[in-house]
């Protein structure tokens, strides 16, 4: 039995397989069968199940190698440089293993492609149309010219496309129309023009399309206003001039409408019947409630048994698949804990090392609903500094977030450890010091802890004896308080690590300001949500959970989230986020950054009234003291001028007044060397303005020495 098979690099293989043998002469992967088996004898079954367990090989081999051409197409097109992309091989058969590429779960499928904000400035390559088992295509955030190519109608598979923010031309190709499996299609922010094709209107899956910020033209059709999210604003077309309120979607409603003379009349009408309706609503809740009859109603479904809802790549795990990841939800298992919940190290079925996010505080009148909306939002934020969300887990009573687990944990434990937060407060409160209530990332309970100190008193014994429980890399000095050594073997943060954990970081926030539609606002940026990858390259986690576990559609929220020393003064007095907000929290991480010391530090107390960090550096760079300012444990291995800039950056971004500090876009050009100089000339001299309305207000007031300030111990809330 011979069968000829042709190879893509026109290499010949022969199979050969006779009565006692099979031998393949080989000159290549990535084979396409050109010729039906021809008998040459009659073979036994056990020859031909070789045949056809070789010929299914050499099939999956040929479909890696049309993948692995079309992908190596696309990294040549988009004129990748030398260090991007570098493992996507012409020469390795399996493009599952390249970077940003992920495939089917035992297959070569190639399923999503996410390049976004590398800086790319080529074009779309047409081969890309060969991936028809391709489910999402991320190429936002960069460069890329030219058109979309007419072969990107065959992906078959797709459910989003986001070519957001680039410098494309051209018009949509009709051939999208094809796409009926397409739910995102994220066009924003390119050069685009024409018309909108009317084939779109025909994708009965699709439920979010951005168009704005191009130069399209003409006509909107109808179809897509009933689109639950749309925004065709910054165009030339017909809503944009006559109707701009039609131009987008409200992104809170559950589905946009076509605002017309006949949909206000229909809305005329319905709004009638709603008040009828609540009308009677009203009186059955009346009449219950003087029957003394009280009913409490919670919607909600359980979600992992509801298979219908899929968000691009997200994974809905089972509870049960969760449990046993984290060996039901095990102490020794917790990373850490904030005001969303605790955070458990889980291990899946396949080794996968998992972070699993167990929400706390939850409570939602959408239920379900409301929950994978936000869920959405935050799956649809990718960048290389932004943590990526690959799965959740619903249950009547439980909300589960799956993210990947960094390896090289936070930068807050870089800096200072798990153990040394815990036992410098505990130092503190031996010798005289105020017992703060926080987050403890270790084991050891601030309940459990207090209880030996009580028992202790002041024996600074208890110190020792708490060390084994916590940590052993951990030293105490009564003069300078607690330390944490080096492991062996553990990398540290260098200083020009700390630097590209700064821009990295400033560039993920920036994304989440500026790029996502609709904007999310972190609210508790600080070191401790900053994770480092196994490149320590800095990945900002926790953004949009503050919005999941409040629910309330405006920014002015009934609860708080932060950490104390990172929260901005007009979010602590008013409740009111912003980006503003976040540019706050940011700056304040870099002086974590600079100085590796926390934002609150009551042991500084002894010494002078500067509690929080940001205080203690601006007294420090008044005094023009850098080398207090930074962290010892650089060893003094660094650039004076760099740090000098980092600090201006920092204490730009925590001025007072919200209007007053930069945008993340500001910052990422600052650290980038663009604007720096300018900004802070203005700030030395309010500043300076600043600090002798002060002084003159100061001398105005006579405390005397016998004034009595009685400071009770007190509790912060809990670290975000």
């Amino acid at each position: 039995m011979r069968c000829n098979f042709r190879f893509l690099n026109h290499n010949l293989v022969l199979l050969e397989v006779g009565v006692t043998r099979m031998t393949v002469i080989q000159e290549g992967l990535g084979v396409h069968v050109i010729h039906n088996l021809i008998m040459r004898i009659m073979p036994s079954k056990m020859e031909l199940i070789y045949a056809v367990v070789m010929l299914a090989s050499l099939h999956s081999f040929a479909a890696s190698d049309i993948q692995g051409d079309a992908l190596y197409a696309l990294k040549t097109s988009l004129n990748a440089s030398p260090n991007q992309l570098s493992d996507w091989n012409p020469n390795q058969v399996n493009p599952c293993i390249w970077t940003n590429v992920i495939c089917e779960p035992n297959s070569t499928n190639v399923i999503s492609i996410t390049l976004s904000s590398m800086g790319f400035s080529g074009f779309l390559s047409p081969k890309i149309g060969v991936l028809t088992t391709l489910s999402t295509l991320t190429l936002q955030g960069n460069g890329i010219t030219g058109e979309i190519p007419e072969e990107f109608g065959n992906l078959s598979n797709l459910t989003s496309l986001d070519l957001e923010n680039n410098r494309l031309s051209g018009q949509i190709p009709s051939s999208l129309g094809n796409l009926k499996n397409l739910k995102f299609l994220i066009l924003s922010e390119n050069n685009l023009t024409g018309n909108i094709p009317e084939s779109i209107t025909d994708l009965p899956n699709l439920s979010n399309l951005q168009l704005a910020s191009n130069d399209f033209s003409g006509h909107v059709p109808d179809r897509l206003f009933h689109l639950p999210k749309y925004n065709f604003t910054g165009n030339n077309l017909n809503c944009g001039i006559n109707f701009p309120h039609l131009c987008a979607s409200d992104s809170n409603d559950t589905g946009a409408s076509h605002k017309s003379k006949i949909g206000i009349m229909f809305g005329t009408i319905g709004g009638v019947i709603g008040l009828l309706l609540c009308g009677s609503l009203l009186f059955f809740l009346w009449k219950g409630r003087h029957k003394g009859y009280r009913r409490e109603v919670f919607v909600d479904v359980a979600g992992e048994d509801d298979q219908r809802i899929a968000f691009g790549q997200l994974k809905r795990f089972a509870w049960r698949e969760l449990q046993l990841a984290t060996d039901s939800f095990s102490e020794k298992n917790v990373l850490g804990q904030g005001g969303f919940g605790k955070v458990y190290k889980g291990v899946l079925t396949d080794n996968t090392k998992i972070a699993v996010k167990r929400l706390t505080d939850y409570e939602s009148p959408g239920g379900e609903a409301a929950f994978l909306r936000e869920v959405e939002m935050i799956s649809v934020a990718v960048h290389k500094n932004l943590l990526r969300l690959i799965g959740f887990c619903t249950t009547p009573s439980e909300r589960l977030l799956v993210y990947p687990f960094m390896q090289n944990l936070s930068v807050a434990y870089r800096l200072r450890g798990q153990a040394t937060l815990t036992l410098s407060l505990i130092f503190q409160h031996l010798n005289g010091g105020i017992l703060v209530q926080t987050s403890f990332l270790a084991e050891l309970e601030l309940e459990e802890a207090k209880d030996r100190l009580v028992m202790h008193k002041s024996d600074s014994d208890v110190i020792a004896e708490l060390i084994p429980d916590i940590s052993p890399h951990v030293t105490i000095n009564k003069e300078t308080g607690v330390s944490r050594e080096i492991k062996p073997g553990e990398a540290v943060l260098d200083w020009p690590t700390r630097k590209r954990v700064a821009l990295g970081t400033a560039r993920g926030l920036e994304y989440l300001h500026e790029h996502c539609n609709p904007k999310i606002i972190h609210r508790d940026v600080k070191a401790a949500n900053v994770l480092l990858d196994k490149d320590f390259e800095a990945v900002v986690g926790d953004f949009g959970l503050a919005k999941l576990v409040d629910v309330r559609k405006t920014n002015v929220t009934t609860q708080v989230r932060g950490t104390m020393g990172h929260i901005a003064p007009e979010y602590l007095s008013t409740g009111k986020s912003s980006e503003r907000t976040d540019v706050f929290g940011y700056g304040i991480m870099l002086l974590e950054l600079v100085t590796g010391q926390r934002a609150i530090d009551f042991s500084r107390l002894e010494e002078e009234d500067d509690v929080l960090l940001l205080d203690h550096v601006k007294k420090l760079e008044r005094e023009k003291r850098l080398d207090a300012i930074v962290d010892r444990n650089l060893n003094r291995n660094y650039n004076c001028q760099e740090v000098e800039m980092m600090i201006q950056v920092a204490l730009l971004c925590t001025q007072a007044s919200s209007e007053e500090r930069p945008t993340m876009s500001d910052v990422v050009r600052m650290l980038e060397g663009e604007g720096l100089a300018e900004r802070w000339e203005e700030w030395q001299q309010i500043e300076v303005t600043r600090r002798h309305e002060y002084e003159r207000l100061q001398r105005r007031f006579d405390w005397g020495d016998d004034s009595v300030y009685n400071q009770d111990a007190i509790e912060l809330s809990g670290g975000r």
